[in-house]
């Protein structure tokens, strides 16, 4: 009779502690990440449609930080904002640079890296540095509603901007000669210029970031009021600047710490 009753409470027991496995996997938090696939090394799409790059490596050691289960989607720049605002997915990845101009639209955590803007040019070009001087007459591509073009346009007004969409096409555009320079964060353009594809060009300088337009670096963005997942990105990313792992994710794509300055 003992051993009857001590299976039954055992047995009751180990329900009970399914039943509140499945009740805590069920409280899980769900997040659905956006990222753009088309910014390497940050962010980009393998030959079989699936989100790559230091973003996105990021992006999946805050969710295991947060024990949040994450699914990630692909989403064109120009549309991220919009589409977070309207809920298609909750917070974005993709090295969205913290702006007072989309503060007024969007929240952010802390950063997770800051590096510098720069120019690249064609190998053979005659533009002897990165001044608004040394551009004036030229034209300079660089990707459409991000903080590099608000940044050649408030500074270097005395060049022909052309606004892309993406990276991939003013890399282009600046190899077959179309264009004369184009600006972009530096690590991109470097990683670029030293591959096959960017053997055309150069790096010709980086630029002082002006804070009020750059702002303070790449942040997590999520919708407007949300400030509660905003701090959980924000928690996170400094456990995993603690913890050593966003030193393994930077040294597997950097030679140097991405992240600048301590905050």
């Amino acid at each position: 009779m003992r051993t009857t009753k001590r299976l039954a409470i055992a047995i009751s027991a180990a329900a009970l502690a399914l039943t509140m496995g499945a009740s805590h996997a069920q409280d899980a938090l769900k997040i659905k990440i956006a990222s753009e696939g088309a910014y390497p090394p940050f962010n980009n799409l393998t030959s079989d449609g699936k989100l790559e790059g230091f973003d996105i490596d990021i992006g999946k050691a805050l969710c295991e930080e947060m024990k949040a289960d994450c699914t990630f989607v692909t989403q064109d720049w120009d549309g991220m904002i919009p589409a977070l605002q309207a809920d298609k997915f909750d917070a974005v990845i993709a090295s969205m640079s913290i702006t007072p101009e989309r503060l007024k639209q969007v929240d952010f955590s802390k950063k997770y890296y800051n590096t510098p803007p720069a120019i690249a040019v064609p190998k053979d070009s005659d533009i002897k540095d990165v001044s608004p001087e040394s551009l004036k007459g030229k034209s300079l591509g660089v990707q459409g509603s991000t903080s590099h073009s608000n940044f050649a346009e408030a500074k270097y007004s005395g060049s022909d901007i052309k606004m892309y969409p993406t990276a991939d096409e003013y890399k282009l555009d600046v190899s077959n000669g179309r264009i004369d320079a184009v600006m972009d964060d530096v690590v991109v353009l470097s990683q670029w210029v030293d591959s096959d594809a960017g053997s055309c060009c150069k790096i010709l300088g980086t630029i002082t970031p002006d804070i009020a337009i750059h702002g303070p670096g790449a942040g997590v963005t999520v919708k407007k009021g949300n400030t509660a997942l905003a701090d959980k990105f924000s928690e996170a990313i400094a456990a995993i600047r603690k913890n050593g792992k966003y030193k393994e994710i930077n040294d597997k794509y950097f030679k140097f710490d991405v992240y600048g300055a301590e905050n």
